[in-house]
């Protein structure tokens, strides 16, 4: 079974996580702001130390996708491609909402709240994730969570998610919630995961889903799921505007 190096770092969370066999071994993360490029190969080095291994024993680097931060979603690749390049692994690619859709049923299972939501049986799962302004990156996924709506970035109003809140218990989850919650927060059928956050441990499963099914990326050419086009501002730093 294999060894796997889990990088998280499309949203302001910078997470790393080791797993073998699908189970945890050690993890770092912090949600301090811009901080993925500083911490990212210390909190590395730190899961490796405390699993007892070296870096030449992993089977391969997951690595969260997108879509999400630019900056972020770079700093993690880059990462992800150096060492695999050095070390002659394969790199796992996991979609972040996907990732994030199975932390939130992992959630719900540890707080045991499913059948107090609402007498419906069939549940949703909308993990959001910010992308300034008013937008959101969302998708749709249903208990089993298989995706039922593809990923978009939309503009929340009152007339979002419509056909899924009428029919289903649906859980909002992500920094992204925020924007739904003052719209939707006393409707019956919903549920808002207000502590959740992306993690590398949600990737565990999908990862090793996929290093079994040799699901491996091209290092030369992957790119991470931008979804937007990247629009660079004015530099604050005085002198190079």
């Amino acid at each position: 079974m294999p060894l796997l190096l889990l990088l998280e770092t499309a949203t302001t969370v910078c997470s790393v996580a080791l797993a073998r066999d699908g189970k945890l071994l050690s993890i770092r993360e912090t949600s301090e702001k811009n901080s993925h490029a500083a911490v990212i190969t210390l909190f590395i080095d730190e899961v490796i130390k405390e699993a007892g291994i070296t870096m030449n024993e992993i089977d391969a680097v997951a690595v969260s996708e997108g879509p999400g931060s630019y900056t972020g979603l770079r700093i993690g690749v880059a990462t992800a491609k150096g060492l695999c390049y050095a070390l002659d692994k394969p790199m796992i690619a996991v979609g972040t909402l996907d990732a994030m859709a199975a932390g939130i049923s992992c959630k719900l299972q540890v707080a045991n709240c499913k059948l107090q939501l609402t007498t419906y049986n069939l549940q949703l799962a909308i993990p959001l994730i910010d992308a300034r302004r008013m937008e959101v990156y969302s998708a749709v996924f249903d208990a089993a969570g298989t995706m039922i709506r593809e990923i978009r970035a939309e503009i929340i109003d009152e007339h979002s998610f419509a056909e899924y809140l009428g029919e289903h218990a649906v859980i909002f989850a992500g920094d992204g919630a925020l924007k739904c919650k003052p719209l939707f927060e006393n409707h019956p059928n919903v549920l808002f995961l207000d502590d959740f956050a992306p993690s590398a441990a949600y990737m565990i499963p999908l990862a090793e889903g996929k290093f079994k099914e040799n699901k491996f990326e091209d290092l030369a050419y992957f790119e991470p799921h931008y979804l937007k086009e990247f629009v660079a501002g004015l530099p604050r730093v005085k002198g190079l505007r």
